[in-house]
C-alpha cells in the first residue's frame, strides 16, 4: 500500500536522531557517569562483641649464648656443630694456649720458692724468739748480780744491750715472716690467675643448649668476646608479637593466645602473654608483647613466624558496625548514613573490633541507622546513590 504522502528523509534522520539522544541519556542516567551510584547498606545493630587482637610475631629463644675467648688468640679446635645438644660444662671449643703451660710451670715454681723462703723465714723468727728469751734471762741474771755487787756496772750494761739486740732481731724476724707469707699469697694468686686463664681458653657449655651457630673454625683468629659458637636454651622459646598501637586497647600480661605457626597451619597451640614491653616501636605505630607456649611443639624452630589471635573479654549488648563500613576523613573516622535517600558523613568513635568483621561504636551511631558498607566509587556529601542488595565487584 502506498502512503498518501511521501515522508522526507530528513524526518526520518531527525526521528532517528531524537532516538539515539533519548537512548544515550538513559544509558547516562542509568549505567554512565551521571548514573547514581549503587550501594549496600546495613542498619546498625546491638549485639555481644567478642573482641580479639591480632599479630604476627617470630619465635625466639629468651635465654641466648654466645660463646667465645676473654682474651685474643687462634682457635685450637671446635668440638660442636650447629645442631647439636649440648649438657652445661661439656668441652664446645679450644684456643691455643701459646705460652700459658710455660707460664703456669714458672709460677709454681716461683709458689714452691716461696714457700721454701717461708719456712726460712718460720726457722728465722723462732731462732730470734729463742735467742730473746736467753737474751732476757741473762739481762735479768746480771742486773740481780749487779745489785748483789757481785757484778760489775759494765756487765749490767752488756747483758741490757744483748736484751735489746735480741728484742729488734726477734721484730725483725718476725716481720720478715709476715712478708715472706705475703709473698707466698701474691705467688699463689699469681700462679691461680694464669691457670685460670689457662681454663679459660677451653671454651664449654654454659647450660644446656643447642648450638645455633658455629662462627670460627680451627685456625681463626679471634678477640676477646667474639662468639666462637651461639647457644640457645630450647626450653626459653616464646615468641615476639608485634600488634597494631591503634587496635591494642586490652592488650595485657596473662591474656590466653592461639597460635598458628607458618610451618604447621594446620596445628593450632595454646599460650599465654608473659610480658608486654614497656617500649613500643614508635616508627610503626607497633605495641609488642612476649607469648610463651604452654606446651612446646615437637621441631620448633626459632625465626619462623607465628600467627598469634588474642581473646579478650566479651562486650555485652554495645552498637556495632561492619568494619567495612568505616571511612576516614583524614585522620577522622566516620561512616556515610544513609537516610530517605540522601548520605551525610557521621564522624565516630570507634572501641573494640572483634575478628568477625565487627566493630563497636561507642559514639555517633545509634541501634537503626542505616550506614553504607560498599560503593561502587567514593561517596562525597552530594552524590545520587542507589541502594542494591549487592556489587557486582568489590568497591568502596
Amino acid at each position: 500500500m502506498k502512503l498518501p504522502f511521501a515522508v522526507p528523509r530528513q524526518v526520518w534522520f531527525a526521528v532517528f536522531g531524537v532516538a539515539l539522544l533519548l537512548a544515550l541519556g538513559w544509558v547516562a542516567t542509568r549505567s554512565g557517569p551521571l548514573a547514581p551510584i549503587q550501594v549496600t547498606v546495613t542498619p546498625v545493630g546491638r549485639g555481644d562483641l567478642s573482641p580479639a587482637l591480632f599479630g604476627i610475631g617470630t619465635v625466639e629463644a629468651r635465654r641466648a649464648y654466645l660463646v667465645g675467648p676473654t682474651a685474643a688468640g687462634r682457635v685450637h679446635r671446635v668440638l660442636a656443630d650447629v645442631g647439636d645438644s649440648v649438657t652445661a660444662g661439656q668441652l664446645l671449643a679450644e684456643m691455643e694456649p701459646v705460652d700459658l703451660d710455660a707460664r703456669i710451670s714458672a709460677s709454681r715454681a716461683s709458689a714452691d720458692r716461696g714457700r721454701s723462703a717461708l719456712a726460712a723465714a718460720v726457722a728465722l723468727a723462732r731462732d730470734a724468739r729463742s735467742r730473746q728469751a736467753l737474751a732476757a734471762t741473762e739481762a735479768e741474771r746480771a742486773e740481780a748480780l749487779g745489785v748483789a755487787g757481785t757484778a760489775s756496772q759494765s756487765v749490767v750494761d752488756n747483758a741490757q744491750q744483748a736484751r735489746r739486740s735480741a728484742d729488734a732481731q726477734a721484730v725483725a724476724a718476725e716481720a720478715a715472716l709476715v712478708g715472706a707469707r705475703e709473698d707466698l699469697a701474691r705467688l699463689n694468686a699469681d700462679t691461680g690467675g694464669v691457670q685460670e686463664q689457662r681454663r679459660n681458653i677451653r671454651l664449654v657449655a654454659p647450660v644446656d643448649g643447642v648450638v645455633t651457630s658455629r662462627d670460627a673454625e680451627p685456625g681463626s683468629t679471634v678477640v676477646a668476646g667474639q662468639a666462637v659458637l651461639r647457644l640457645e636454651d630450647p626450653t626459653s622459646v616464646w615468641i615476639t608479637v608485634r600488634l597494631d598501637q591503634g587496635r591494642s586497647t586490652g592488650l595485657r600480661a596473662g591474656l590466653e593466645a592461639a597460635i598458628t605457626r607458618r610451618s604447621d597451619p594446620l596445628n593450632a597451640l595454646s599460650g599465654r602473654i608473659v610480658r608486654v614491653e614497656p617500649t613500643s616501636d614508635a616508627v610503626t605505630e607497633e605495641r609488642i608483647a612476649k607469648v610463651a607456649f604452654d606446651r612446646l611443639p615437637e621441631g620448633l624452630s626459632t625465626g619462623e613466624m607465628a600467627e598469634v589471635t588474642l581473646r579478650l573479654p566479651t562486650i555485652p549488648n554495645v552498637v556495632v558496625v561492619p568494619n567495612a563500613s568505616l571511612r576516614h576523613r583524614g585522620a577522622l573516622p566516620g561512616v556515610w548514613k544513609h537516610e530517605r535517600g540522601r548520605l551525610s558523613f557521621v564522624p565516630v568513635k570507634t572501641g573494640a573490633e572483634g575478628l568477625d568483621g565487627m566493630v563497636q561504636i561507642v559514639e555517633g551511631l545509634s541501634a537503626g541507622d542505616e550506614v553504607v558498607v560498599y560503593s561502587e566509587r567514593n561517596l562525597d556529601d552530594g552524590s545520587r546513590v542507589k541502594v542494591v542488595p549487592a556489587l557486582r565487584g568489590a568497591g568502596r
